[in-house]
């Protein structure tokens, strides 16, 4: 029988696994955080993250200071000390394959199973492929040790980058897979300061708990891929997708969110998911159910393919020698993660046909010349549009929304600009003679 749960620890230690033993701490646990990296774990114990979450950094060294957060890469120590274990290792796209490579989620609980000394519940956060906490919590069974009661439940993630902290501390709901009341309530216990705000808790079966997330993730890439749709059709006989977006959006079937036409949705969850998710479907003999989300990738990949296009139109189809200003290679403001970055295949493709491009992040330079180190990093906005023929916003930083032509006009060579995610007023800025070009606007080069 568990008692009052004190000892929490978090087996791996990258976005999701750093961010939740840190929200942990805060909520008053004694935590240890689990990697097989040393360099991983010395780094974490410094307070000093190899990514960018705002306000992250911070709750480390907080809890790093006051003894409550700690980080090992001993599994022994672990499987002795913890009441509750959180997975939260990685859970990529396969190489080769559009499936999710469960390596790190099999192996890190296989070992835990076998590490633990005590009774207690494992509770899977990482996305994973529907059917995998049923086979885990019957792998968790078989490998536990005789005589000590250990079992698991599906906790999904629902952070979003930029925000993760909040979302961890004040979710907007949480959904427990579970076979067992017992392991229900020891969660409702670690979750006691959520409940308190009312949180909607929706307790499941380990299927739905698996699905959940990846159906959020697929409805979200629907709804992005379908403005991006409609935007096609406005750039081809004109229109204001904004204002489409907005009218439709005042339908409370439909909602505003997430219908912001522009350059299409990249990061480390979303494309991954929703590739991952038909080939499980498939795997299951549903070959058709998913075959939608094949073609909203698509329209979503065809989006930069049209940034491209305009930058060959507006340069007079020779992109070579010229230099374009690429603003933005996050996949997202708030967040230093280029995975399937919209901005950077932009960037990477003019390269490609023979620009300089100079590329400005505030962020995401650093991750972004590791996967494309010939690609011009620069450190500042001034730095970038300084001589360009052509600059392309493809990431909406306040820094770039809040831009105006008479802040670049002195620097570029040539004032012509697109505006990939529909953040600037393309009035203002044709009024100050731009050629200016935005996606799902009908852009007349006469």
């Amino acid at each position: 029988m568990r008692g009052v749960i004190e000892n929490i620890s978090v087996i791996g230690t990258g976005y999701l696994g750093a961010t939740h033993a840190a929200c942990m701490a805060e909520l008053g646990y004694n935590v240890l955080g689990v990697d097989i990296d040393p360099e991983k774990i010395d780094s974490l114990s410094r307070g000093e993250l190899p990514f960018h979450e705002p306000g992250l950094p911070e709750l480390i060294r907080k809890h790093v200071d006051s003894g409550r957060l700690r980080f090992t890469t001993d599994l022994e120590e672990v499987g002795a000390w913890g009441d509750v274990h959180f997975i939260a290792v990685g859970t990529p796209q396969q190489a080769g394959g559009t499936g999710a490579d469960m390596t790190f989620v099999n192996a890190a609980t296989s070992s835990l199973a076998r590490s633990i000394k005590k009774d207690a519940l494992i509770v899977g956060k990482s996305t994973v492929p529907v059917g995998t906490a049923r086979r885990l919590a019957a792998l968790v069974e078989e490998e536990s040790a005789e005589g000590v009661r250990v079992t698991l439940a599906w906790n999904p993630e629902f952070l979003r980058e930029g925000f993760a902290v909040e979302d961890t501390l004040r979710p907007d709901r949480l959904v427990v897979g579970t076979a067992d009341e017992a392991d229900e309530a020891v969660l409702r216990e670690v979750y006691s300061e959520a409940l308190s705000r009312d949180t909607p808790w929706i307790t499941t079966d380990f299927e739905t708990a698996e699905l959940v997330k990846v159906a959020a993730n697929a409805f979200l890439a629907t709804k992005i891929s379908f403005i991006n749709a409609f935007a096609e059709v406005t750039e081809t006989v004109g229109g204001n997708i904004t204002t489409l977006a907005d009218a439709i959006g005042h339908d409370t079937r439909i909602g505003r969110k997430f219908l912001n036409a522009g350059v299409g949705f990249g990061g480390g969850c979303l494309p991954k998911d929703i590739r991952a998710l038909q080939t499980r479907v498939g795997e299951l003999g549903l070959d058709h159910t998913m075959r939608f989300l094949d073609e909203m990738d698509q329209i979503n990949l065809r989006r930069r393919d049209k940034v491209v296009t305009l930058a060959e139109q507006i340069l007079d189809a020779d992109l070579a020698g010229k230099r374009i200003a690429v603003l933005g290679v996050a996949f997202k403001p708030l967040s230093d993660d280029v995975r399937d970055s919209p901005g950077l295949d932009v960037a990477v493709r003019l390269f490609s046909s023979g620009a300089d491009v100079a590329v400005y992040d505030p962020e995401s330079n650093k991750n972004a010349a590791k996967r494309f180190p010939r690609l011009g990093y620069v450190d500042s906005l001034t730095e970038a549009v300084t001589g360009a023929d052509l600059v392309v916003l493809t990431t909406e930083w306040n820094e770039f929304k809040a831009l105006v032509p008479s802040d670049l006009e002195s620097l570029v060579a040539k004032k012509q600009f697109i505006d990939a995610r529909n953040v600037l007023s393309a009035e203002e800025w044709e009024g100050a003679g731009w050629r200016f070009a935005q996606l799902g606007r009908f852009f007349n080069d006469a």
